[in-house]
């Protein structure tokens, strides 16, 4: 499938390929392979249309049965097939001015073109005057809009609808290197039938070569489709069963808005520098100026939206004026759509409402998948002129297989998290009363980044230190006295003492016992994975954080913050268990260590800002704190809320340019992706209150564990 795009047939194009005459005799068609295609394929109703008959399609099938009849009628052949095609126009007209049927672009235009260039040759429709006459009023209506270059590129693009009409000079402004216009088989056609042009020519005889005697509503139309099964694939959790394939640059990518975007994100994820200059050409203004801006193309502005938040690079201006104009024009839209029966419409405003409500740097990949299997469209049909659909873009083999392998990894995730109940109770962890019971958050953490089922240790190493540095941060908060801290801190310290004579409390006693079997465990569990044990490196790092939970002084807050924030005993172990062997200089690089800062101060700041008011009823300061403290007067709230998101933004840009970049990089990228899998986790947690009391994040934790 990826080497092998396949288009459905348009009878539509087809027929207006058909009506275009020989070169050489006006009285033969150019195409007469097309003509005969129309001969063989009319339906057993009389019409011609969509080879799977839709309720919603019967506009779309009466302008391909009209095209069809005219092109019979055109060259003189086909009287009985005439006769059964104006029969099902007669029979289904009334679906012509049906507003919950699926409209043609340009169908106002185009089909009362028909009904005069029917006149032209002398056809008599079985039309009443009162009908054409709506129909001529509805394309007059049509034609006297306000004049714009989006709408000079829409005329251009339904120029068979306009005909005799038409300003044939202005349209061929708009023909492609490949001599198409817009790609269209159908205004290439009629263009050519009324002005000569070689260019034309030979676009419609390559498109006959390639696909014979029956042509598809685009072409040239390869590079998007396999461009969505890649992005198909890994939005549906299965992307690492297609490691294999790649994508290629051409004209096709750079003039069409929804494959350059998708193209530039899609290498942008995988680790290519590409320039967002490639994007350069889409600014709002032009955007409106175009074909696609004046038909309001969802598709095509979701996809830049979705694109311009790649911004990696300090001085990306031009991605951060592509998500201004286009988030402003999705939630316009979005206000204004009202409820709508075809499916693709609902699933693009869908695609739409995810886009806007779940940021690419909040969205953990196991909650993407599951939206995205949910919402997939098997069987998905488009509109164009005519209808049209690619086994590429809703193939329901893909969703099966999607199905299967999430159903499978979600039955081994609740495997583990009753092993981690076990492990919970075998470390007495559940009769320490003061301590938030957050194991399916702490897990669901994991599970939701760390997807793949070979990686069941890094899930459970990051779960069981998600665990235990909630238990000691609860302990430093309420639960323990300064004895107790203290006595902690030592043991962290010292190790190799017997904890029966050490501890000063049973808590005490139960949190250093955790914390030391777990060190232990995860060590030699790093042989097999790492050829080492990596013990001292963890119980360094727990040493460290329970160090900097003791001593916070304000002058030290923004140095030291990040690493009393806790993530180090969850992430670091955990990066021995994702696959690479991890040497001394890696995990003591100045790569390792920025990584590790920019995703734990990020956390720092969103924790800060959003336990502020807490935290200051209890009388502890914070980033929050600190700022109005140390500003001027006037420093208020929201003014250090705006600077320390600003920052926090940096600071995460900063971090994905890191993960994603390849040269001059020592940490696998399997590793930096765990860092970048952290930061989504915590913005996740804290777009809307604190996670951990959230009512979404137990669905959320539902969604990923427990239900199929």
């Amino acid at each position: 499938m990826f080497n092998q795009i396949e288009l459905s047939v348009s009878s539509y194009d087809t027929a207006w390929v058909a009506m275009v005459p020989s070169p050489t005799s006006h009285r033969n068609p150019c195409f007469p392979a097309c003509l005969n295609w129309l001969l063989d394929n009319q339906l057993p109703n009389g019409s011609w249309g969509p080879c799977r008959p839709h309720p919603l399609l019967i506009k779309d099938t009466l302008c391909s049965t009209l095209a069809c009849v005219l092109a019979l009628r055109r060259w003189g052949v086909g009287e009985e097939h005439m006769t059964k095609g104006l029969r099902f126009i007669e029979s289904h007209f009334c679906s012509a001015s049906d507003e919950s049927q699926l409209t043609p672009i340009g169908f106002d235009i185009i089909f009362s073109g028909m009904v005069e260039y029917a006149r032209d040759l002398n056809l008599n429709l079985p039309l009443s005057s009162t009908d054409i006459d709506v129909l001529f009023h509805k394309r007059d209506l049509q034609l006297r809009r306000e004049n714009s270059k989006g709408r000079e590129a829409y005329l251009a693009y339904v120029s068979e609808g306009i005909g005799k009409h038409q300003d044939w000079e202005m349209v061929m402004k708009y023909q492609r290197k490949n001599g198409s216009l817009f790609n269209s088989p159908s205004a290439t056609a009629a263009t050519l039938s009324h002005l000569p042009n070689s260019g034309c020519l030979h676009y419609l005889t390559a498109l006959l070569d390639k696909f014979e005697n029956a042509v598809p509503t685009l072409h040239p139309f390869h590079v998007f489709p396999r461009l969505c099964m890649l992005e198909t694939v890994e939005s549906l959790g299965i992307g690492q069963h297609f490691r294999e394939e790649i994508t290629s640059g051409e004209e096709e990518i750079f003039l069409d808005l929804p494959t350059c975007a998708l193209a530039f994100r899609i290498l942008r994820v995988n680790g290519y520098d590409v320039s967002s200059e490639a994007l350069a050409g889409f600014a709002e203004e032009h955007f409106f100026n175009s074909l696609g801006g004046y038909l309001k193309d969802l598709d095509a502005v979701v996809e830049l939206f979705r694109a311009s938040q790649m911004i990696i690079h300090p001085n990306e201006q031009l991605l951060e004026k592509h998500i201004s104009w286009t988030s402003h024009f999705l939630k316009q839209e979005l206000s204004n759509t009202s409820k709508c029966a075809y499916k693709h419409k609902q699933n693009i405003m869908q695609k739409v409402n995810d886009a806007l409500e779940f940021p690419h740097y909040a969205s953990l990949e196991r909650l993407v998948y599951r939206r995205n299997i949910v919402n997939y469209d098997v069987d998905d049909i488009r509109m164009l002129k005519s209808s049209y659909s690619s086994l590429s873009i809703g193939n329901k083999d893909f969703l099966r297989l999607a199905v299967e392998d999430f159903n499978a990894c979600q039955s081994i995730y609740r495997e583990e998290l009753k092993q981690l109940e076990r492990w919970v109770q075998e470390k007495r962890l559940d009769k320490l009363k003061f301590a938030r019971q957050k194991l399916a958050y702490c897990y669901f953490s994991a599970a939701a980044t760390l997807c793949s089922p070979e990686l069941s240790d890094a899930r459970l190493t990051w779960a069981k230190n998600g665990v235990l540095t909630t238990v000691v941060d609860d302990f430093f908060d309420v639960g323990g006295s300064e004895d107790e801290l203290l006595n902690l801190i030592q043991l962290v310290e010292k190790h190799d003492l017997d904890v029966s004579i050490d501890c000063c409390s049973e808590e005490v006693e139960i949190i250093y016992s955790a914390l030391d079997n777990t060190i232990s465990e995860i060590g030699e569990k790093a042989i097999a994975w790492q050829g080492r044990n990596i013990k001292t490196h963890v119980s360094e790092i727990e040493a460290q954080w329970s160090k900097e939970k003791a001593v916070p002084t304000v002058d030290e807050y923004m140095r030291n913050g990040y690493i009393s924030f806790a993530l180090g005993p969850i992430i670091l172990p955990a990066l021995y268990f994702v696959g690479p062997r991890l040497s001394e200089a890696v995990v003591t690089s100045g790569e390792y260590s920025i990584l590790f800062r920019h995703v734990s101060t990020c956390g720092r700041l969103l924790n800060d800002i959003h336990s502020f008011k807490r935290e200051s009823m209890e009388g502890k300061l914070n980033a929050v704190s600190l700022h109005i403290i140390h500003g001027t007067n006037s420093v208020t709230e929201d003014h250090v809320n705006q600077e320390l998101k600003h920052l926090i933004e940096e600071r995460r840009r900063e971090l994905h340019r890191l993960v994603l970049q390849k040269n001059d990089s020592i940490v696998p990228r399997q590793c930096k992706e765990l860092f970048w899998k952290m930061s989504k986790v915590l913005h996740l947690f804290y777009m809307k209150d604190d996670g951990f009391t959230s009512h979404e994040m137990a669905n959320a934790v539902n969604a990923v564990i427990h239900e199929p």
